[in-house]
């Protein structure tokens, strides 16, 4: 896969990484990543996966902007309002860089649509803002056998990590899922959601733009993978923290005794 000058001149900083050069330019050209979500995370994630040159992005939200979301969702601005924010973050990532196919998905995944959209991509980056969503996005991905780079956040913190729950490590053991991290969903009305706690709008950029760095690490296979780790961010008192996830025998989508075995569950619960 050739570059024209035009892209030689705007990776340059990539291609004199030995970490990356050609070779992992054309890794990132030839992927395609799926972004769940063009909110606050994915304000920050694809902007820098378009900026990188990954060659196709898919963006899935069915929600349109509103003046509301401009305080930490900076891929959309004030003459967007009321519009798709599929639409939005597309015409933004193909102003920053036309050579990125931008695939626009403006609808919810559901039990009957995830795995088809998912299988579509190399990878998923999910920056959805609901329990339901990320439970099928970690079933569906664990299924489809697609990485997910998952984030999440509070008010004044968020968490990262990577999973490939289909895999095992290297020592033969199962990789964890987000179920092995989240067992179950919390009972409702125990979380309040962004629109009712409130959120501090750079957090949201803090998280996504350190899982977009988790997508193209997994994407050219550098550095060391959050597969089988915990972030946990504190916004407030300017801490990092990196815990390990164990593999839960007793999870049931790849414990000892699965029972989560396609994505009716998923169905069931709407």
């Amino acid at each position: 896969m050739s570059f024209t000058p035009e892209e030689i001149e705007r990776y340059k900083r990539h291609l004199v990484l030995h970490q990356v050069g050609g070779a992992g330019q054309q890794k990132l050209k030839a992927a395609s990543v799926l972004v769940i979500g063009a909110g606050g995370l994915g304000s920050a994630v694809l902007p820098y996966l378009a900026a990188a040159g990954v060659g196709r992005l898919g963006v899935v939200d069915n929600d349109r902007v509103s003046l509301s979301n401009l305080q930490r969702q900076v891929i959309h601005d004030s003459d967007h309002v009321g519009a798709l924010k599929t639409t939005s973050a597309a015409q933004r990532i193909r102003a920053l860089n036309p050579h990125v196919t931008v695939d626009e998905i403006p609808e919810r995944l559901t039990a009957d649509n995830a795995l088809e959209i998912i299988g579509n991509y190399d990878i998923v980056a999910d920056g959805s803002d609901n329990f339901a969503t990320r439970y099928l996005v970690n079933d569906a991905c664990y299924f489809a056998r697609v990485p997910l780079v998952f984030a999440a956040l509070g008010q004044f913190d968020g968490y990262l990590s990577t999973f490939r729950a289909y895999e095992t490590d290297a020592d033969g053991n199962p990789r964890p899922s987000y179920r092995c991290l989240f067992p179950e969903p919390p009972a409702p009305g125990t979380v309040r959601s962004c629109e009712e706690a409130g959120i501090l709008g750079a957090l949201a950029g803090v998280l996504g733009t350190l899982q977009a760095m988790e997508v193209l690490k997994e994407l050219i296979g550098i550095g060391e993978s959050m597969a089988g780790k915990l972030l946990i961010v504190d916004a407030l008192g300017t801490r990092f923290e990196t815990m390990r996830i164990p593999w839960d025998p007793a999870n049931p989508l790849n414990g000892d005794n699965p029972t989560i075995r396609d994505l009716s569950v998923h169905a069931q619960a709407a």
